[in-house]
Formats: structure tokens, sequence, C-alpha cells
């Protein structure tokens, strides 16, 4: 997938499930819209659907540390080069 194709899906999840509409991709997500932990948790959760496969637990730690938009599709396009541990089954 393409990052506009990426940037277009992550920004239709963002619209779909957080409600958070248009947000600018070096935004502050947590000081801008108020996404929290939580969020956070059902975003990974829609990572996993959208690359077909589970997170380990170190990608998910790796993830805490995201805050804009651009560092979310710069780890997804990293996520999607690498190797996976783990598939869906």
């Amino acid at each position: 997938m393409k990052r506009k194709e990426l940037q277009a899906r992550i920004l239709d999840i963002f619209r779909e499930e957080f409600e958070i509409e248009n947000p600018g991709l070096d935004d502050n997500l947590g000081e801008n819209y108020e996404f929290d932990s939580i969020d956070a948790i059902d975003l990974l959760r829609e990572i996993e659907i959208l690359l077909d496969r589970r997170l380990t637990r170190a990608e998910k730690k790796q993830a805490m540390e995201i805050r804009t938009i651009n560092q979310i599709l710069d780890y997804i396009e990293e996520l999607a080069a690498a190797p996976s541990e783990m598939t869906r089954e």
C-alpha cells in the first residue's frame, strides 16, 4: 500500500472510530484532539486489521511514543516492511 493510500485509510479510521475530522499530519493527537491511551489501544487493533496480523508486545510497546499521524504512517510502513513473527490465522 502506498503512503497516500495508507494516509487516506488512517484518516478514515480517525473519522469513523474517533470522530476526529481532518487532523493535521503533524498535530499532537493527545494535545489537539484528546486522543488518549484507550484510543491508542483501539487504533492498534485497527492497525492489526489493516496489516492482517497480530502485533507483538514489542511492536505495541514501540507505538507508545507515537504522537502524530505522520508517526503512525511511519510506524505502519515499518511494520509492513518487517517480517512478521505472528500472523492471523
